[in-house]
């Protein structure tokens, strides 16, 4: 299944939160794609991730907007 989340114009740590309740939901080859641009999510997102052993990718979309792919 594809998760998809928009947290684009959200602060920290509304994506965060809402990222860790769809990682919750996610099962073997599931995959995540999520939108930010909030300069504290772009930072904590990805240190969550490594921390926790996901594998993720980031695609820069111009304007301060980047998409993150998260596979488990």
């Amino acid at each position: 299944m594809i998760y998809k989340y928009d947290g684009i114009g959200e602060k920290c740590p509304l994506p965060l939160i809402n990222l860790r309740l769809l990682l919750k939901k996610m099962q073997v080859g599931d995959e995540c794609i999520i939108r930010i641009n909030d300069v504290g999510s772009l930072n904590d997102i990805p240190k969550l991730l490594d921390k926790q052993g996901y594998q993720h990718s980031k695609k820069n979309l111009g304007n301060g907007t980047v998409e993150i792919s998260i596979s488990i």
